[in-house]
Formats: C-alpha cells, structure tokens, sequence
C-alpha cells in the first residue's frame, strides 16, 4: 500500500525539521566549541544559498517566469524582516546565537517571542519541500538535505545560547521539538493547499519561500557565523555553496 502524497510531504517535512531538535540535543549536551559552531553554521548557509539558487529561484523562474518569480522573492523578503524585526524588538533579536547575546528570562528576553521567531525560520523551508512534490508526487531530495543540513546548526547554536542564557531543557527541547512536528504540519498543509493552484501561484510562492529564506540566513545565521568564524567565515560557506550545488547537479 502505497503512501498517500500529501502524508509523504508532512514526514519529509518532519525529517527536515528533526535535524533542529538533533543540533538543539547536541548544543546543550555537549560544550561545542563556538568557532566550530560558527564553522558549521557558515557551511550551513551556503548550502542554503545555493539550495535556493539552483533549486527554488530557478524552478520558480521556468514556471512562472521572471516577473512572478521577482514579486514572490521580494514580497517573502519583506514579510520576513518585518516579522523579524517585530520580534526582535521583544527579546528574540538572537534567538540564533551561540554564545552570551540571548536574554535571560529576567532581562526581559521573551520566551513567546523566541519561540514564534524559531518558527518563522523554518516554516518557509517547509513549505518548499511540500511545493517541490506539486506535479510529480516525487520530492526534491536537494532541497530536503539542504534544509536538513543547515537546520542542525540552526538548533546547535540557537540551543547553546540558550543554555547560556539559563533556558531550562524542557524550554529548549520543547521549543525545537514543537518547531519540528510544526515543520512537518507545514509541509502537509502546504501540499494540500497549493496542490490544486496553477503553475504561476506555485512558481510565486515558492519565490515568496526562497525570498524569506534568504532574509532569515543574512538577519540570523550569517552574523553568527562571521562573530565567531571571521577569518574563514567565507571559506567556508563556499564550501557548503559548492556541496549543495553538486548535490543538484548529481540529483539533475
């Protein structure tokens, strides 16, 4: 008996957002160096960079050409910086860090807002991967060990800080536990929904998607990368870049 499509995009979005609660469970069991998780979270960016390069801007282009395409990615970009700085000025400004930038409880660091903001990171990764399947029912393996790969660092240091700044466990791993059942929710709803949409809305809304994506990597993850990582910060996320870029090419 064969899965049903729609069941399948939910689990490959519970796969994908499984790596958070696999990075959180690293970041707070063990002392992880901050250099190094600034190292994985460079290399985390780049695959995600280039994951929505080759894979989502260009798919949404040859659907729904350019202008579609443009309006998708800057509108995401928009939405997304704005709930960033929405709640950014309530205590979840570095609810990505690693080291000593996250409130505690008692510096007014909200632990609503954090958890909605680690929330708004990873449903637009979700919503890809269920987007990916529209059309052939086959998902995009690319984009879901793209998203894999740079949602372990995401919880390796989101969790580190927030060990630091006093976070109980049940707070950490009830957050990045939440946050991966969501993204696997995320990715069911967004098949069902967009499933009987035309080629154009799909190629939009996955420019939205790559466009939000984007915003998230330069506002949260690129800056930790570079505060701890600097002299090789570029390095390697090239590196990352290039490790996604031949996935696409051996998945093509």
């Amino acid at each position: 008996m064969s899965i049903p499509v729609w069941l399948q995009a939910g689990l490959w979005g519970l796969v994908a957002g499984g790596a958070l609660l696999l990075g959180a469970f690293a970041g707070y069991k063990f002392a992880v160096p901050p250099r190094l998780i600034a190292a994985i979270m460079a290399f985390g960016s780049g695959v995600l960079i280039s994951a929505l390069s080759f894979e989502l801007m260009e798919e949404a282009f040859h659907t729904g050409g350019f202008t579609a395409t443009a309006l998708g990615f800057l509108g995401g970009a928009a939405v997304y910086t704005l709930a960033n700085w929405w709640l950014s000025h309530r205590g979840a400004r570095h609810r990505k860090r690693s080291g000593d930038q996250q409130p505690t409880p008692d510096e007014g660091g909200s632990g609503a807002a954090i958890a909605v903001g680690a929330l708004l990171d990873g449903i637009p990764e979700s919503i890809v991967i269920s987007l990916s399947m529209l059309g052939g029912g086959k998902v995009s393996m690319v984009a879901v060990a793209a998203i894999f790969l740079s949602n372990v660092p995401e919880g390796l240091s989101s969790a580190a800080g927030m060990k630091k700044a006093g976070r109980s466990a049940g707070y950490i791993f009830g957050i990045w536990g939440g946050i991966a059942l969501a993204s696997g929710v995320a990715a069911l709803a967004g098949y069902t929904v967009f499933e009987g949409f035309s080629n154009e809305v799909v190629a939009a809304t996955t420019a939205v998607a790559a466009g939000a994506i984007l915003a998230m990597l330069a506002d949260t993850m690129i800056p930790e990368a570079f505060e701890e990582a600097h002299d090789f910060a570029g390095l390697i996320t090239v590196a990352g870049f290039l490790s996604a870029f031949a996935l696409s090419k051996m998945g093509g």
